[in-house]
């Protein structure tokens, strides 16, 4: 790798032991990929939790604070694994709670702002057209990458915090321009009303492909797609495909003029399979999540519509997920009232398929089915066993209020 004057002297440890290794450690990622040469960024998103992270993830923060890293540049973090409002309530383990803590004091000490969020672009940083970011959530990578028209790979944690510190990170992949480019076309002919049905398409096209470097171009959709549509639909493609970026023609900056060769095509009848297509197991439907990603403030909106004078039923659960600042408005503009009022739990700064204790919460609670307007979550959240089924935001209001699967 071409390395600038300034890179050497961090390797030379110019700037401190934390630095020095991070740079190191993004060297070798560097050449992995066969990058040329780092290029700035101005921005990053980590995961950051103990579920994710584990002991040997502790470890290694408590010797980064030893250190004495520091972020270079704005870092976030991504959706946390526990809630502690309702740690005790969801039978998690205290012990595992403590670490959480010391966790999030650890990327404090380094300057990372604990936004705890995975919609970090709808509340939190916005990129620029051709800005350079290193973002970790695959859902914020393929939104920053597609709507926004930033420049990210999916890093990894580690990869990350390094580039946190040294403010720059490799120059491969979705940094480069040949990557970008559309490679094959998906016309539209459904109606997608809600946003599960954005999800749907993402599982439908996602599977077809399953290639991180497939960039599809959406076109022939009668209007221009909503923030939260655009949301449902990357975080579905980059859970079902790997795939981290997509244009939407007459929509997304860096859309081609000239549709490409491979084409596929998305009717009603696909997005009627696709919700046909899910197995209603025992019948079981005692447990709704609205998470995956975490729910925008127009998502807490209408949520309290869908559920103002309504009750979960007894015996069952509806869990939703947004973050602080989302929550704090949600209060202040009543959502959360009607919501909680209806026996919704609200769940801050956190995405409930990797809540910590996840799979002994199952057990405990007996849930077999879940159900969520969220393809991601339906898609990702089966390594605890559930029976996932995918339903329209409304269908899993009246599941919720009802207790009835059909």
């Amino acid at each position: 790798m071409e390395l600038t004057a300034e890179e050497r002297e961090i390797l030379a440890g110019k700037l401190g032991e934390a630095t020095r290794r991070a740079l190191e450690y993004q060297v070798e990622v560097g050449r992995f990929w066969q990058a040329k040469r780092m290029v700035p960024v101005t921005n990053v998103h980590l995961m950051g939790d103990i579920e994710v992270m584990g002991d040997g993830g502790l470890e290694f923060l408590r010797e980064e604070v030893r250190l004495g890293a520091r972020c270079r540049v704005g870092a976030t973090t991504n959706a946390r694994c526990i809630d502690f409002a309702h740690c005790e309530r969801l039978g998690q383990d205290p012990a595992e709670v403590a670490k959480e803590r010391e966790l999030i004091q650890c990327l404090r000490r380094m300057e990372v702002v604990t936004t705890d969020t995975c919609i970090n672009y709808q509340t939190g940083y916005q990129p620029r057209l051709g800005e350079h970011v290193a973002w970790g959530d695959t859902g914020t990578v393929i939104y920053a990458n597609s709507v926004f028209g930033a420049r990210s790979n999916f890093e990894s944690g580690p990869a990350a915090l390094a580039a946190a510190l040294t403010g720059r990170t490799p120059e491969y992949g979705f940094h480069l321009d040949d990557h970008r480019k559309g490679t094959f076309s998906v016309e539209l002919r459904a109606t997608l009303d809600d946003l599960a049905d954005w999800g749907a398409v993402g599982k439908l096209v996602g599977e077809s492909r399953q290639d991180y470097f497939a960039v599809p171009v959406f076109h022939g959709y009668r209007r221009t797609p909503t923030a939260d549509e655009l949301k449902h639909l990357g975080a579905a493609l980059a859970s079902y495909g790997s795939m981290a970026m997509f244009h939407f023609v007459g929509v997304t900056p860096e859309a081609p003029s000239e549709i490409p060769e491979q084409k596929f095509a998305v009717s009603e009848k696909d997005i009627q399979n696709v919700y046909a297509g899910y197995s209603l197991g025992d019948g079981d439907a005692r447990l709704v999540v609205f998470s995956g990603p975490q729910q925008s403030l127009l998502e807490m909106k209408g949520l309290a519509q869908l559920f103002d004078g309504r009750k979960v039923k007894e015996g069952s659960s509806c869990f939703v997920t947004t973050n602080a600042a989302v929550l704090a408005r949600s209060r202040a503009l009543g959502y959360a009232k009607v919501l909680e009022g209806a026996g919704v739990t609200i769940l801050e700064g956190v995405c409930f398929y990797i809540l910590q204790n996840l799979s002994s919460l199952r057990r405990a609670n007996r849930w077999t089915n879940m159900v969520s307007n969220s393809a991601k979550i339906v898609n990702i959240i089966g390594a605890h066993r559930f029976n996932t089924i995918l339903r329209r935001t409304a269908d899993c209001v009246e599941i919720a209020c009802s207790g009835e699967l059909r």
